[in-house]
């Protein structure tokens, strides 16, 4: 026995890591094979935020929301914009849609599980399931007109920054003119 705590040959752990998933594929065969259903978070950090990615689990508002049970759920997030929780929530319900529940033993169906036909029409998912889709953000381009070359942002921003300062001394000084003419 080598020091790694395999027994065959280095060029032969292949075979046996691969039979190994194989059989594993096999037990767990009616769920999908990339692994549970995950939500859809954001990166955490400024260079990464604008990403979609998977999260490790699902929130219990979400999946109360959804009424579902039985997903993994992830103690330390929070939904903090309600696009992403109506995104997930939505996830949630297209999963359960999409979902065959097969009885546990053949000739008998209980309450919960799906209708003969569906079973016959029933496949293997291969791959991710319910994969995310991260939107193609599109250009719109514009003729530049003459009025757009002679613009200048700076000295915009510049009068408007000045704007901002003075607007308490000029509602100041209306109010004291106001003052002056009811007089």
């Amino acid at each position: 026995m080598s020091r790694h705590g395999s027994t065959s040959p280095p060029e032969r752990r292949g075979d046996a890591s691969c039979s190994a998933r194989q059989s594993k594929a096999v037990k767990i065969f009616q769920r999908p094979t990339a692994g549970p259903l995950r939500p859809i978070v954001h990166g955490q950090t400024l260079r990464y935020n604008m990403k979609l990615r998977a999260g490790r689990g699902f929130t219990l508002e979400e999946l109360k929301i959804a009424s579902c049970c039985n997903f993994k759920v992830e103690q330390y997030r929070k939904n903090r914009s309600l696009e992403g929780l109506q995104a997930n929530v939505q996830r949630l319900k297209t999963y359960k849609a999409k979902l065959v529940v097969f009885p546990r033993r053949a000739p008998k169906s209980k309450a919960g599980d799906s209708a003969p036909e569906e079973l016959a029409n029933a496949t293997q998912v291969q791959g991710v399931f319910m994969p995310i889709v991260r939107e193609e953000l599109s250009v719109e381009l514009v003729k530049v007109t003459d009025e757009m070359k002679l613009f200048s942002a700076y000295a915009k921003l510049r009068v408007e920054r000045m704007n901002t300062r003075h607007v308490g001394a000029r509602l100041k000084r209306a109010a004291e003119a106001e003052k002056e003419e009811k007089k």
